[in-house]
């Protein structure tokens, strides 16, 4: 190989990502998870950063270490998702991402015993937390001019049933819904809308699901990664991580993906397109 080449390669290495340089970003549900490891990633490639959320202290803590700002946002208000985008807004003068990522489990058990105030929660966050998202991301984005990028945290809950509870798959069952129509009125502007609909992520959420559902106070985030790994997925012994719902989210964010919009991106493994249970079909006698 050519001196030249080498020493591009190794350059090209030592450059920061600049994938969403000068971008300027929302994030809900930042704090942590899926939402901290999109902060991260979306600094390292050049964002300026907002994360909203409820959790102060954490929240604030990565905003400093990423040179982002903090905003106490629950989305279910809708003045909070206001102020998440005025503080953007005020603080770079544009809104070029919203992350709709925030997001509760909600009510498990049976259809004929759900606690309605529970579920009214949910939906309230589930829901309506990125109605307010998206309609304020899109006044801000209409107004500047400059197009941008909205992208929501769905789930595999919406595409089968079973993976989640009833008013869980509910909400985010909405949300697809809510991102095509989205999509279809701000395309005009040059926005495009799309949602992320990861499966198995094994993030706080989900690691206390397993928890309640199967009885074991001490199980972890390694336990529920190997049982994802082992029964819910196609490539066996991997699950998704939140670094891969951030990679994700990246690639919706930033020009790679400049000609997609409606569109509901799945993370899932391949596990809600084939059946595993039947690969003994394949192997030879």
């Amino acid at each position: 190989m050519e001196p030249s080449v080498v020493l591009l390669r190794e350059a090209q290495i030592l450059l920061p990502s600049t994938k969403l340089v000068n971008k300027v970003a929302v994030i809900t549900g930042g704090a942590r998870g899926i939402g901290a490891a999109a902060a991260k990633l979306f600094a390292q490639n050049g964002a300026h950063v907002v994360i909203a959320d409820i959790l102060d202290d954490l929240g604030a803590t990565l905003a400093d270490s990423i040179g982002g700002r903090y905003i106490h946002c629950d989305v279910s208000k809708e003045a909070d998702v206001e102020s998440a985008v005025e503080l953007a807004l005020g603080w770079k003068g544009q809104l070029d991402i919203m992350f709709n990522n925030a997001g509760i489990p909600g009510p498990s058990g049976s259809i004929t015993s759900l606690d309605m105030e529970k579920v009214q929660k949910l939906l309230s966050v589930n829901v309506l937390g990125y109605l307010h998202g998206i309609k304020y991301a899109a006044a801000a984005m209409i107004k500047t001019r400059k197009g941008g990028s909205i992208i929501c945290t769905s789930s595999s809950a919406a595409i089968m049933g079973g993976l989640g509870g009833h008013a869980y798959t509910l909400s985010k069952e909405s949300i697809n819904g809510l991102v095509r129509s989205a999509a279809c009125e701000l395309g005009v502007h040059g926005i495009r809308v799309n949602c992320i609909s990861p499966h198995g992520v094994p993030s706080e959420m989900l690691v206390n699901a397993f928890k309640e559902h199967l009885g074991k106070k001490d199980m972890q985030a390694d336990d529920v990664s190997k049982i994802v790994g082992e029964t819910g997925s196609l490539l066996r012994g991997r699950c998704a991580t939140v670094e891969d719902v951030a990679q994700a989210a990246l690639f919706l964010a930033s020009e790679d993906s400049g000609f997609i919009t409606a569109h509901n991106l799945v993370l899932d493994g391949g596990y809600t397109s084939a059946c595993s249970t039947m690969s003994f079909i394949y192997q030879s006698s």
